[in-house]
C-alpha cells in the first residue's frame, strides 16, 4: 500500500506543477483532462500527506516518551501519543477505503424501475408506496425525479413505474436498492384483518450516454399505436404510443405517457440505452463470477433483499442483517441509515478482497 500511495502522491505533485505551468493553459483540452485527473487524485493525495504528517508527529512523540520516563512531561506526551496513534489508525483506514477502485458509474444519473411481483393489487399498491419513499429520499438529497413511464392500476398503485433520478452521486447511493422487496401488511381490501405477503422488484440502471452505447437504426423495430389507460380505454386519438424492439437482444421498451410520439420515442430510446448498457455490464460481471445472480430475480417471495413489516413497524435488510423498528419514518424517505450501512458493508467486502 505504501508504494501505491507514494506513486499517487508523486503523480499528484507532477500534475500540480504541470497545471501551474502557463504553457498548459494554452491548450484548453489538455488543461481540462489534467484538471480532471488532478481532482480525482486530490482526496487520496491530501489524506496521505496528512497521514505522513501524523505518523511523523507520533514517532517524534514516541522518542520523547523513551527519553522522559516520568514527570509531568511524560504524562502529557503519553496522552498526545495515544491521540496521535488513534488519528493515524483512523487515517490509515480512510486511505484503505480511498484505494478501493471506484465504481465508474457512481456519479451517473439513474433509471429506477419498480415493478409488481407476486401479490396482485397489493403488490401494485406497494410499487406506489416504494416510489413515494424513493421520491422523498431524492427530495432530501436534492435530486430531481422525472417519471419516464408508468402503468397505473387505478386504485393508487402501479404494475410498473420507471423514473429517471438526476443529481449528485445518485447511482452510488441507490445501486444497492436493486432486488426483491417484500411487504407484509393487512391490505385495505382485507375484511378479516389477515396479513398478506407481496413482493416488488426494483432495478437500478445507470443512465447510458451516447459514448457508452451505440444503437444502429437497422437493429430497431419501431411500432406506433394508440395509447390506453386502465381497463383498456383510449387515452389518445392519435398513434402517439411507441414500442421499440432491439432486434439483436429482443429487449422491448414501450412508452405512452406523453401525447407526442416524438417525446415517447426519445424516452423509450433513453430507457433502451440504459438496459443495453446494463446488459453489457452484466455480461462482464458474469464473466468474472459465473455464479452471480441476476439483479431482481423473478419477483418470487423467496428472492428477497428486504422485508417491510407494517404491523410491527419493522424493516429488515437481509443482506446485512439490519433491522430497524421505524418503518413509518423509512417510508417517508428516511433511508440514510440503511444506505450508509449498505455502502459500508460493500466497502468492507471490497477491502477483504
Amino acid at each position: 500500500m505504501q508504494k501505491q500511495l507514494e506513486d499517487i502522491l508523486k503523480k499528484y505533485n507532477e500534475l500540480t506543477d504541470t497545471l501551474n505551468d502557463p504553457q498548459t493553459a494554452k491548450n484548453p483540452q489538455r488543461l481540462q483532462e489534467l484538471s480532471k485527473e488532478h481532482a480525482r487524485l486530490s482526496e487520496i493525495a491530501q489524506t496521505y500527506i496528512q497521514y505522513k504528517d501524523l505518523t511523523k508527529q507520533r514517532d517524534d512523540t514516541k522518542i520523547l516518551l523513551e527519553n522522559e520516563k516520568n514527570g509531568e512531561l511524560f504524562e502529557l506526551a503519553t496522552m498526545e501519543f495515544e491521540e496521535l496513534e488513534e488519528k493515524v489508525h483512523s487515517c490509515e483506514a480512510e486511505l484503505k477505503k480511498l484505494l478501493i477502485p471506484k465504481d465508474p458509474f457512481d456519479s451517473k444519473n439513474t433509471f429506477l424501475e419498480i415493478r409488481a411481483g407476486t401479490g396482485g393489487n397489493e403488490a401494485a399498491l406497494f410499487v406506489g408506496d416504494l416510489f413515494r419513499m424513493y421520491s422523498k429520499f431524492a427530495e432530501h438529497e436534492g435530486w430531481r425525479v422525472e417519471i419516464i413511464s408508468s402503468n397505473a392500476i387505478g386504485i393508487g398503485g402501479y404494475k410498473e413505474i420507471i423514473a429517471l433520478v438526476s443529481g449528485k452521486n445518485v447511482y452510488a447511493k441507490l445501486k444497492h436498492e436493486a432486488g426483491v422487496h417484500r411487504v407484509q401488511r393487512i391490505p385495505l381490501t382485507e375484511a378479516q384483518g389477515r396479513i398478506h405477503t407481496s413482493a416488488v422488484t426494483v432495478a437500478v440502471l445507470p443512465e447510458a450516454e451516447d459514448v457508452d452505447v451505440k444503437i444502429e437504426e437497422k437493429d430497431l423495430r419501431i411500432d406506433v399505436y394508440r395509447s390506453s389507460g386502465p381497463g383498456g380505454q383510449s387515452v389518445n386519438t392519435t398513434d402517439s404510443a411507441v414500442r421499440i424492439t432491439h432486434i439483436p437482444t429482443g429487449l422491448v421498451v414501450a412508452m405512452q405517457d406523453e401525447k407526442s410520439q416524438h417525446k415517447n420515442r426519445a424516452k423509450a430510446l433513453k430507457v433502451l440505452k440504459a438496459r443495453l448498457f446494463e446488459l453489457e455490464e452484466q455480461k462482464k460481471r458474469d464473466a468474472e463470477s459465473a455464479a452471480r445472480k441476476s439483479m431482481v430475480g423473478t419477483g418470487d417471495r423467496s428472492e428477497r433483499i428486504r422485508t417491510y413489516n407494517f404491523p410491527q413497524n419493522r424493516m429488515t435488510d437481509h443482506r446485512i442483517n439490519l433491522t430497524l423498528h421505524k418503518l413509518d419514518l423509512i417510508m417517508e424517505g428516511n433511508l440514510d441509515e440503511i444506505v450508509t450501512a449498505l455502502v459500508e458493508y460493500y466497502q468492507s467486502k471490497a477491502l477483504a478482497g
